[in-house]
């Protein structure tokens, strides 16, 4: 089974800046959500890095209907199987087995194999796969290295993950072949710690005027 993935490409065009959320405490994620949408947000991943992750993507979706709430951090079919059934609308891997690859393929949401290298990219192009996340970005030489890597891979869409911030998210957006970029800086656990949801707002509108210049 393959997903048509236009789109979701059309609406990360838009909004081409995905948080990627660490949430431990249920009880943020309705807030959390209609927090980033206010800023603009449209998409958001949620680790599975908490136990409260399944939980906090129920909450974010229920909160947030119009947000697209998916999960990350998914390693095996196992994790992917429990995300879709928290009802995640796409899936993201730091990187991929065969199986997880198949089960992610098979599973008929958007999903976002991790990849690092030209072997991995080519890959998850041959099992079918239109997007991967390149992770983690800026340890494996950033900008310079996603857009060498992808130079002769012209029809493969890529979301970079891993030490994006405002200050180099617009040289990974200036690759033809980034779709978007993840990140973890617009929410921090302080920030939601004390409830300062409209800071969270704020930061989201400014990530995406850099984004969109």
């Amino acid at each position: 089974m393959t997903c048509d993935m236009k789109p979701v490409l059309a609406a990360l065009s838009s909004a081409p800046v995905v948080p990627v959320l660490t949430v431990a405490d249920v009880n943020h994620a309705a807030p959390l959500a209609q927090a980033l949408y206010r800023g603009g947000i449209k998409f958001v991943e949620v680790t599975l890095r908490t136990a409260a992750a399944l939980d906090v993507i129920k909450e974010m979706k229920a909160a947030q209907p119009e947000l697209v709430v998916g999960a990350g951090t998914i390693l095996t079919p196992a994790d992917l199987e429990a995300t879709l059934k928290a009802g995640s609308e796409f899936s993201v891997s730091p990187g991929a087995t065969p199986k997880l690859a198949a089960a992610m393929l098979e599973s008929g949401v958007p999903a976002f194999p991790g990849i690092a290298t030209a072997s991995e990219a080519l890959e998850r192009m041959e099992e079918g796969f239109e997007v991967v996340k390149f992770f983690p970005a800026e340890s494996i030489g950033g900008a310079s290295a996603l857009k060498s890597l992808v130079a002769p891979l012209q029809n493969l869409k890529v979301m970079p993950t891993g030490g994006v911030s405002p200050k180099n998210m617009t040289t990974y957006l200036s690759i033809p072949n980034v779709v978007a970029v993840g990140g973890g800086w617009l929410v921090s656990s302080a920030a939601m710690e004390s409830g300062d949801w409209d800071s969270i707002t704020a930061i989201a509108k400014e990530a995406l005027e850099i984004a969109n210049k």
